[in-house]
């Protein structure tokens, strides 16, 4: 038995966020730095990439970000050629955003490099473990969105001390 699991009935969960979130921010910006807007930028080519939103509108509203915030951020990926917009066919007034090669080229890189810096900061939890936590962690940042919408962003960069 380790310090660590002697102590595992003392844990302060708060703590354990804090560390974890400082770690998992430090990692996730040196890994996503090739786009704009760091995390939040790959955040939305994925969701870009998977082409799963109707509009921007429907995109901004998925990722719990304000809908003039996506309006800079799809700005930016668009100067950096990785995202493009179109007239939505549902409402012409609507723009959908759609990837554009280069935009899944990187995204596959990046969803690498993701996966490196997420085993550094979870590397002592074993596979199953790991799964779990990401499990039990969705479940309730799902159910946390779904009880106090606003951006997610906004409350992690306040969590953050920003």
């Amino acid at each position: 038995m380790t310090a660590t699991d002697e102590h595992a009935t003392d844990s302060d969960l708060g703590w354990s966020l804090g560390v974890l979130l400082r770690a998992y921010e430090r990692a996730m910006t040196t890994a996503v730095a090739a786009v704009p807007h760091g995390f939040r930028g790959f955040l939305v080519l994925r969701e870009v990439v998977r082409g799963a939103h109707p509009s921007q509108a429907a995109l901004a509203a998925s990722l719990g970000i304000d809908r003039t915030v996506m309006t800079y951020l799809v700005d930016d990926l668009e100067r950096a050629r990785l995202v493009e917009r179109r007239v939505a066919e549902v409402d012409r007034r609507q723009r959908r955003v759609l990837a554009t090669a280069a935009a899944a080229t990187l995204l596959t890189e990046l969803e690498q490099r993701v996966a490196h810096a997420e085993d550094a900061v979870f590397g002592a939890l074993e596979p199953e473990e790991r799964r779990a936590v990401g499990l039990l962690l969705r479940r309730a940042a799902c159910g946390y969105r779904d009880a106090e919408p606003g951006d997610p962003c906004t409350t992690v960069e306040h969590a953050l001390g920003r």
